[in-house]
């Protein structure tokens, strides 16, 4: 396959300029770790402010009740739910399948896996439950994608609509699972390799890195735009709530066909999650770009300097059909 066999990316939606709150969406973010020697709070707060820089009308942190304040503390405009702990950190499994399907049900779209940690701790557990429903499409990111990579046979337990944010190390993990033996590193290989892992799974592959890669298994698309100042910590979490955002304003929720026939889009999610995922791509790595100039500097950007970049760019995206 040639990985140039896309349409071109669509403009971005407008916002009702008559919207409220609930009519641009809600964004779960479910992630976060508090384990003593594991303890991560920054990626599930970043994702949440991306979220909400996407345009989402509400993000919800779902984390470590332990870590509440500290993620609140750096998205103040978010809110959040706490997930019940063991005294060593780990997630008490029954208690906090309760808090999260609350999260969910109230939910336009659901990202998991930021910080999320190591699967024993729980995030294997919450994963197949989040990729178990079928009525909130899911952005699966960093932790959740390790999670899957270390639990055999779970295939037949996935039901929603989602995207998958690998980057290269963490699409090895889980392609050596699924027995996928193509390259996500040589740039000749990569369109095959995400196309692989995207027809195995049934859901959109996001293979990060240079000349992103994006692929439902049919359709496969290279971002072109970008800048190294993008290869720092936390640009993946802002990415993974950049695309929950989207999709949570612009993606219909649940299965979109009966049988064979498609459902037609209700007005204002004119989006598949397909595009989603790439015109979050191309503003990412616009915003990228964009920081890079203003800054006259090729490195030292801050995760949270990229989300804040978000509205303008998206704004471009919508004013420019062909998103050049």
């Amino acid at each position: 396959m040639n990985g140039d066999h896309a349409p071109p990316l669509p403009a971005l939606p407008t916002r009702d300029p008559t919207g409220h709150k609930g009519t641009f969406g809600t964004v779960a973010v479910v992630g976060g770790c508090a384990l003593a020697d594991a303890r991560m709070f920054g990626a599930p707060a970043l994702s949440a402010r991306a979220a909400l820089r996407a345009g989402a009308g509400l993000a919800k942190l779902v984390v470590p009740e332990s870590l509440l304040d500290a993620c609140i503390s750096r998205t103040p405009s978010a809110t959040a739910r706490g997930l019940p702990t063991h005294a060593d950190g780990a997630l008490i499994a029954n208690k906090a399948a309760e808090v999260f399907d609350d999260a969910v049900a109230t939910a336009d779209a659901l990202v998991i896996g930021p910080g999320l940690g190591p699967p024993h701790t729980g995030a294997a557990t919450l994963t197949l439950r989040a990729l178990g429903q079928s009525d909130v499409p899911v952005i699966a990111d960093a932790d959740a994608l390790n999670a899957l990579a270390a639990t055999p046979d779970f295939q037949p337990d996935m039901r929603a609509a989602a995207v998958f944010t690998p980057h290269p190390g963490e699409f090895r993990r889980l392609a050596e699972t699924l027995r996928i033996t193509c390259d996500p590193i040589d740039p000749a290989h990569r369109p095959a390799a995400a196309e692989a892992m995207a027809l195995r799974l049934g859901v959109i592959i996001v293979l990060k890195g240079h000349n992103t890669v994006v692929s439902d298994g049919l359709r496969t698309w290279i971002c072109e735009r970008g800048h190294a100042c993008l290869a720092t910590a936390g640009t993946g979490d802002v990415l993974a709530g950049l695309i929950g955002g989207l999709t949570a304003q612009f993606v219909a929720p649940g299965p979109r066909t009966i049988g064979s026939v498609e459902l037609p889009k209700p007005p204002g999610k004119p989006l598949d999650l397909f595009d989603a995922a790439r015109l979050a791509v191309q503003a990412h790595a616009i915003a990228g770009e964009t920081w890079a100039v203003e800054q006259s500097a090729s490195g030292g950007m801050l995760a949270a300097e990229l989300a804040d970049l978000l509205p303008s760019v998206l704004e471009e995206l919508r004013a420019n059909a062909s998103g050049d």
